[in-house]
């Protein structure tokens, strides 16, 4: 019997051993995480998680790593797992660097779909979606080596960088230049090193730094009213001192509450008592007071007065429900409603609906500009609820907004353009895409090359929310999804309060100029009515969709022209910086005063942006203001707000401006709108041209006339019967889709078929055709006659790289994703061979 229970205590005692054994191999086992890095590369990279790491590792957090061979780069956590690579050798993760994830499993999933769907990697999409004060930068570290000692002379330009490098004993190259004076201390240093008087080494720079304030507070030991009292007394000597110290009591609110801890902001403090700061210096070096400082927020959340929401007329409680009824069972609807039919009120009723259920709202906009008007009309009903994200913001700024979403304890819609997508929601219930036609949504370089109206359908639908399109004038692509019940449809076809939409007159430059009637650019019917509005204490806008003083300038002579000697292409002019200007890549020269040619005095311009329209109107309207809106004019975080501030409240007569204008502003004052070169956008060599043609005229068309009355559009043209002007003055979208849609099917583009554009680029042209003809073959051989090119695009070299593209058309019904694999295994079949290593393929799907 003993020995039985000998037995089964044995058997016992080797069960549970067998059993912590196996616990503690689970473990001591190693952990490795996969780790998206913020470089162009297709795979991720695995690293080991060491012991101190185990437990504070997590998918979304940041991290530190060793990459290369004396690089550090801050990554996001991707995976972590327990299978080692066996490709190469992993090297440990340096440091954890949050304690929460900064990156949400929502936003990793669209990421992954983002760089499967736009053929980029995901390190190129993490580069774009964390704003820059969220990401930590590799930086080149200059120490001083104390044990040198020179073995020969030193120059004494040598000399003044070491002893620069000595004094500081560690700085950063950008520092040795600002003190030097040196434009490039590269050279110095490399000898330096080579002497090793220095050492090299990276180290990770963090650009966001919360933002701080002093605070005063009275010192611990004058915790009690005797003390104080005793305090008074001796400063009675010090009358300014005895001020500054009453007032920071009455600024606390008494002597009560100061003593229980009660602070006020330095910079206040000093104000109200007119002080300085050497007396309240010396309040603190004699122990009185005590200064120390918090870290206070960059955005606004201070409470504000709530607005209520304004009632919806009968068609737009139309709209509403029928927007409402569709969403019960399509992911998406689009709202074609058009200009001046109250949109965004419907927008502002759904916005409530959703945070009524506690959900979170996107509300995406395509250009900065139109945030302003917005924003303000938004804040009166959601106040503090509201944040804005675009890249006007400082990076500090964004990293709040993005840290506020990701706790979740303050804004609850967030207006923002393209960029937008990529903030850590948490419950999003809906997405509101306005102006969707806007061609502003797609991102063109670097990668990922993504459509931002594409992307918020994919992201709502992770989300399980809605996403509703809004425009006067929708995109092909969208209006067709909507016909074949793809979209829910919903319209608003009448302006709000029954206001007319506004009369277009064409009128025909051609004829204009051969009977010599146009006063430069400006035909007579638009300025004979330019003068009725401002006898009406009436406002004008007047667009041309070119900035700049001229197009390009030429040689009257031998025909010269003076083009970007790294672009194919002609330099604009700039008449206030008198300066000809690249728009490709920002190269500039002045004006030269001869043709370097044949030396003729004197260049002419040719053609007109909107920086000679308002030169001209200027001094054919001197009584009246004029403003220009446009990039050059809108470059500073304040610009577009001024602007529109000072337009709205009259200050302005006349704005004259490029695209921004045309995107859902609204101006109450504004009877007379001039289109002034209809031609150029017609005539664009793009199969979208009279698309877009139309979208833009009928656009800026809708600001004229919103309030009170009917407005009046002068559309000026060489050729005012043609089609698409014919539909622009009936304001016949429909005629202007079903022309659009029968040429697409005929002639194989969206949306019967998938584009995909494939550019080749290289500093020799040579290298550049060779490559882009192999390619070519390659993908003609496997896709047929999908393939179109390649070709020069209309400029063919930009910042000193020659261009060649291809064009992929494939149908619907063909799998985009076994396509997109046959062309990412020709590239690297491509990339693969010594010859092409240094060619650059870009993919870009969908393209605009």
């Amino acid at each position: 019997m003993i020995g039985w229970i000998r037995q089964v205590y044995s058997a016992f005692i080797s069960l549970i051993n067998s059993y912590l054994c196996a616990v503690l191999g689970r473990i001591m086992k190693q952990l490795f995480a996969d780790i998206i890095l913020p470089v162009p590369l297709p795979q991720l990279f695995t690293y080991e998680v060491e012991e101190e790491y185990g437990g504070m590792i997590a998918v979304g957090k940041r991290v530190v790593v060793p990459f290369g061979r004396k690089k550090l780069y801050s990554g996001i956590v991707h995976r972590v797992h327990e299978e080692k690579p066996t490709a190469y050798e992993t090297k440990p993760i340096v440091s954890v660097l949050d304690s929460e994830p900064v990156v949400n499993r929502n936003q990793i999933r669209f990421w992954e779909w983002l760089a499967d769907y736009y053929q980029c990697t995901l390190g190129e999409v993490l580069k774009a979606a964390l704003p820059s004060g969220l990401k930590l930068e590799s930086e080149t570290r200059i120490i001083y080596n104390d044990e040198f000692e020179a073995d020969r002379a030193l120059s004494s330009r040598v000399s003044r960088v070491l002893d620069i490098i000595a004094a500081k004993k560690m700085c950063t190259i950008q520092e040795v230049n600002q003190i030097s004076g040196l434009n490039n201390c590269l050279p110095i240093l490399k000898q330096l090193l080579e002497y090793e008087a220095i050492f090299i080494n990276e180290r990770l720079k963090e650009s966001y730094r919360a933002k701080t304030e002093k605070i005063v507070t009275l010192a611990p030991e004058m915790g009690n009213e005797p003390i104080l009292e005793g305090v008074f007394k001796k400063l009675e000597r010090a009358p300014k001192q005895l001020a500054l110290l009453m007032a920071f009591i009455v600024e606390c609110g008494g002597l009560n509450k100061a003593i229980e801890g009660g602070s006020v902001r330095r910079i206040h403090l000093l104000k109200k008592a007119s002080s300085t700061g050497g007396v309240l210096k010396e309040l603190l070096n004699k122990g009185i007071l005590s200064q120390s400082e918090v870290e206070i927020g960059r955005l606004d959340l201070a409470p504000t007065d709530i607005q209520e929401i304004k009632a919806l007329t009968a068609e737009q409680q139309s709209a509403i429900g029928a927007i409402q009824k569709q969403f019960t069972e399509k992911e998406v609807v689009l709202l074609h409603g058009v200009t001046s039919s109250g949109k965004t009120e419907i927008y502002i009723h759904l916005i409530e609906a959703c945070l009524k259920k506690g959900q979170q709202v996107l509300y995406l906009l395509p250009e900065i500009a139109l945030t302003t008007q917005i924003t303000n009309r938004l804040k009166k009903h959601f106040g503090n609820q509201l944040g804005i994200y675009h890249s006007k913001f400082s990076d500090a700024e964004r990293v709040e907004v993005w840290n506020n979403l990701l706790k979740g304890d303050g804004y609850k819609v967030i207006i923002g353009v393209r960029s937008s997508v990529f903030l850590p929601f948490s419950n999003l219930g809906l997405i509101v895409v306005d102006e969707e036609h806007e061609n502003s949504y797609k991102q063109f370089d670097p990668a990922p090359r993504y459509h931002a109206r594409d992307a918020a359908v994919v992201l709502a639908r992770f989300h399980k929310a809605k996403t509703l399109l809004g425009t006067a004038t929708p995109s092909i692509e969208s209006y067709y999804n909507a016909q074949h019940g793809k979209y829910g449809l919903v319209e608003l076809l009448t302006r709000y309060e029954g206001i007319k939409m506004p009369q277009i007159i064409a009128v025909n430059t051609r004829e204009a100029y051969r009977k010599k009637q146009m006063k430069s650019h400006f035909s007579p019917v638009l300025l004979n009515h330019m003068e009725e509005a401002f006898a009406r204490n009436e406002q004008v806008i007047l667009f041309q969709n070119r900035r700049g003083f001229a197009p390009f300038v030429e040689c009257n002579q031998c025909a010269w022209v003076p083009k970007c000697k790294h672009c194919d292409v002609s330099m604009t002019y700039h008449k206030h910086l008198n300066q000809l200007v690249c728009h490709y890549c920002n190269y500039s020269l002045s004006l030269p005063e001869r043709c370097p040619a044949c030396g003729t005095p004197g260049l002419e311009t040719k053609g007109f942006g909107t920086e000679k329209i308002e030169e001209e109107i200027k001094q054919i309207f001197p009584e009246q203001k004029v403003a220009r809106m446009d990039l050059d004019t809108t470059r500073s975080k304040k610009a577009y707000e001024k602007l529109i501030f000072q337009y709205e409240q009259k200050e302005i007569d006349i704005l004259i401006g490029t695209q921004m204008i045309s995107k859902g502003l609204d101006f109450e004052n504004v009877s007379l709108v001039g289109i002034l070169n209809a031609d150029n956008m017609l005539n664009y060599p793009d199969f979208r041209a009279f698309e877009r043609s139309f979208q833009l005229m009928a656009q800026v068309s809708g600001r004229a006339g919103r309030k009170n009355k009917q407005g009046l559009v002068i559309l000026q043209t060489s050729n005012p019967n043609h089609p698409v002007i014919i539909d622009v003055i009936n304001n016949n979208f429909l005629n202007n889709f079903t022309t659009q849609i029968e040429e697409r099917e005929l002639f194989k583009y969206p949306p019967f078929y998938r584009l995909i554009n494939i550019s080749i680029k290289h500093k020799d042209a040579q290298k550049t055709n060779k490559a882009a003809y192999l390619l070519g073959e390659q993908l003609r051989h496997l896709l047929g006659n999908r393939v179109l090119g390649p070709q020069a695009p209309p400029v063919g070299r930009i910042q000193n790289l020659f261009i060649k593209k291809i064009m992929l058309k494939v149908e619907r019904r063909a799998s985009s994703a076994k396509v997109k694999q046959l062309v990412r295994e020709v590239i690297f079949s491509l990339t693969a061979q010594q010859e092409f290593r240094s060619v650059l393929f870009q993919i870009d799907v969908d393209p605009m």
